[in-house]
């Protein structure tokens, strides 16, 4: 089974060196990774959902947590938009998202993956759903 996960849900992963079960791949998108990396690099200047768990680590384990995020395990995929920009284009004709959303949509289907998202996202969530692609929310 393959899962694609968010930005918040990856950092879990990462911050806590949590292993995915035998027979599964995990991924996130590059827009997720990204935010993920300026958060946990403080790159936004303000404390957030996403950089306030690194920041509270105690100094070794931030380390480890920050060299996981910066250096992704092996097991972590990400994919390039060179593989999914053209479905991008042709998801664009049926679904009004923003960025992050439709690369999301996008690589869940690349990948025929389930979806799993920290927040509620009505937008993405249904164009989830209608391009056949499971989605659970994880708080």
């Amino acid at each position: 089974m393959t899962q694609l996960v968010d930005d918040q849900l990856l950092s879990v992963r990462l911050r806590t060196g949590i292993q995915p079960r035998a027979g599964e791949e995990l991924y996130s998108t590059g827009c997720w990774y990204v935010r993920l990396c300026q958060a946990a690099l403080g790159a936004t200047g303000r404390d957030g959902v996403l950089s306030s768990p690194f920041e509270s680590l105690p100094a070794p384990i931030r380390q480890q947590a920050l060299h996981a995020v910066l250096e992704l395990p092996d097991d972590v995929g990400v994919l390039s938009l060179r593989l999914l920009g053209p479905l991008i284009g042709q998801l664009r004709r049926r679904h009004q998202l923003n960025i992050l959303s439709i690369e999301a949509l996008a690589a869940a289907l690349y990948l025929e993956a389930d979806v799993y998202l920290s927040a509620p996202s009505p937008r993405l969530e249904e164009a989830l759903r209608a391009e056949g692609r499971s989605v659970q929310l994880h708080h």
